[in-house]
């Protein structure tokens, strides 16, 4: 089942080779649609009353003197990021069908297989199989920046690849190291240990339950050189917004709705799992690192003129609210930063989709040359309105419900609720779980909030509302104009949105809304793998709590008909 989510994007990219380019177009639709319908059939038959366990595992030898096997299976996590991989390939696929018209077969060949990839890394569970598919994926993406990205693609290109190759090759030592630590252990010691394999679980026992502080600080920091440039968090983020301003739209949409979510995703099954105790004692420093990018990302797209290096400088601030909630290592924080790294893949990819959608009319981001698109563009308009409004985290939308629980987890995470000016000495909190950050890190992230607010309104104000503004010699028509290498400055659009662009748009923000209304499903989806990790960590490393409070792995849980839950479920009510 799960190979097969690999192996029909790989089969139909090599059909688009063999095929003429009059129908690579077709070919990739048909493409993506089909492992859609894929995704579709594993998600009616995963069992989600049993969430936190691997389904679908399957294992074949491949290198069996090193240990190395073909090995996939998934929880309901890894599910839902594919279900987000499959949503997002068509979607990429018809907004490239008019802005890229040179060596067609060439781009959807490649950005098939970087599906295959992306997908490979969530059902992995073969640590050399994992790192296979999360290094490739620069591949692809290093091709469609530098063959179809804009002015400055070359060194976009190059800086994306450099960054995060020398960040993955470290975070490969780190995970062979664990492998070699588990071959010189005990045989005894639990199954698997002694013996010199990549299975992700039984190095997860070798790693959290044998090695010494010391030693798992040092895998963390391997770990962090890889997944934390994927994110990316300050200060390895300076990749980004160049790679994101130059991408093509489908790259930009792929980049930010899931390449992204490998570093947070990583660091979800690694760094927590490989590593809890380095994660417990250095969990203030990592949330310091998030909330610096939360401000500092905040502020920078603050004094933009190019709106999609706005929305690229965002990514930043957000995906720091995305780590904080994992580094609040509660329920709460968690099950938080996993609806991000959905919520966030939808709503910012829909503000990629649109602004490429602007720049294929007017050859122009800066928001000092264009402006008032409402008058001549109402339904791009609106929709630009809404996923900005999902984007800042607008209660009834998607947004709100994953950043008010990261901020909410974080505030819990405190071992002196019960001290000081938090509370009595000694008494019970309710609510409250061990850990090292708590309301001053919540507080001080909540600015990022106002200051996301405060950016995006403002360049909605300018791009959106007021009077109209075109650059110079604009065709009325709307063509005209290059959307980078690889475009048709020949194809002229209608002023507004096609039907086939709504397409692509309609699905992301019924998705935003379905989930800002009624986020219960996901709730349920995620109750059992975080509750297994935060149990898994609170095991390894247990965190202190002053006499008299309540268990941790008790309480801070967004369980069902908790008032957490309530309070994320019932957004129009907290809106009111």
């Amino acid at each position: 089942m799960l190979a097969s989510l690999i192996l029909i994007p790989l089969a139909v990219a090599l059909a688009i080779v063999v095929l003429p380019a009059a129908s690579a177009r077709a070919a990739a639709l048909l493409g993506t649609l089909a492992a859609a319908a894929m995704t579709v059939v594993a998600l009616v038959q995963f069992d989600w009353t049993e969430g936190g366990l691997m389904q679908f595992l399957t294992t074949t030898e491949w290198l069996p003197a090193l240990g190395i096997n073909l090995s996939f299976g998934a929880d309901s996590i890894s599910m839902l990021m594919i279900a987000l991989t499959a949503l997002l390939g068509p979607i990429c696929v018809l907004a490239s069908w008019t802005a890229i018209t040179e060596r067609v077969k060439t781009y959807y060949a490649w950005l098939l297989i970087l599906q295959a990839a992306m997908v490979g890394v969530f059902v992995a569970r073969d640590l050399i199989f994992f790192y296979i598919c999360f290094e490739f994926t620069l591949i692809p993406m290093y091709v469609l920046i530098s063959l179809y990205g804009s002015t400055n693609r070359k060194r976009a290109a190059t800086t994306f690849f450099l960054y995060t190759f020398t960040g993955s090759v470290i975070t490969l030592a780190g995970l062979a190291y664990v492998a070699y630590f588990n071959s010189t252990l005990p045989v005894d010691a639990f199954a698997g240990a002694g013996t010199w394999t990549f299975d992700i679980d039984t190095l997860e026992k070798a790693a959290a339950g044998q090695m010494s502080l010391s030693q798992q600080s040092l895998v963390l920091l391997a770990l962090l050189c890889g997944f934390a440039v994927k994110v990316p968090l300050f200060p390895v983020h300076t990749w980004l917004p160049l790679a994101h301003t130059e991408a093509p739209t489908a790259g930009s949409v792929i980049l930010a709705g899931v390449l992204l979510k490998l570093g947070t995703y990583g660091i979800y099954r690694f760094a927590l799992g490989y590593t809890p105790d380095a994660f417990v004692y250095y969990a203030p420093v990592i949330a310091t690192l998030c909330i610096i990018g939360i401000l500092y990302g905040g502020l920078i797209c603050w004094v933009q003129t190019d709106v999609k290096k706005l929305v690229a400088y965002s990514s930043v601030a957000h995906l720091g609210f995305c780590v904080l909630g994992l580094a609040a290592l509660n329920h709460t924080g968690i099950q938080g930063s996993i609806l991000y790294m959905i919520n966030h893949g939808l709503s910012t990819g829909a503000l990629f989709l649109l602004i490429g959608f602007m720049y294929e009319r007017y050859h122009t981001r800066n928001m000092k040359e264009i402006g008032g698109l409402a008058a001549k563009m109402p339904i791009w308009a609106t929709f630009m309105v809404f996923f900005v409004m999902a984007s800042v985290g607008l209660p009834g939308l998607n947004g709100f419900v994953s950043e008010f629980l990261c901020m909410f987890g974080t505030f819990q995470a405190s071992d002196h609720w019960s001290t000081g000016i938090w509370g009595s000495e000694n008494a019970a909190t309710i609510g409250a779980t061990g850990g090292k950050l708590g309301p001053w890190y919540a507080a001080i992230a909540a600015l990022g909030v106002i200051i996301a607010a405060m950016y995006l309104l403002i360049m909605v104000g300018k791009v959106v509302f007021g009077p109209l503004k075109e650059p110079g010699g604009h065709d009325s028509h709307g063509g005209g104009h290059s959307g980078g290498h690889g475009a048709d400055s020949h194809t002229h659009l209608p002023p507004d949105l096609t039907a086939r662009e709504i397409t692509a748009l309609v699905p992301l923000a019924l998705a935003c809304l379905i989930f800002g209304i009624y986020p219960k499903p996901l709730f349920e989806a995620l109750k059992d793998p975080v509750n297994d990790t935060v149990a898994w960590v609170h095991k390894i490393a247990p965190p202190p709590m002053p006499e008299g409070n309540v268990n941790p792995s008790m309480i801070g849980s967004v369980e069902i008909g908790s008032p957490a839950a309530n309070a994320a479920s019932n957004v129009q009510e907290i809106a009111r």
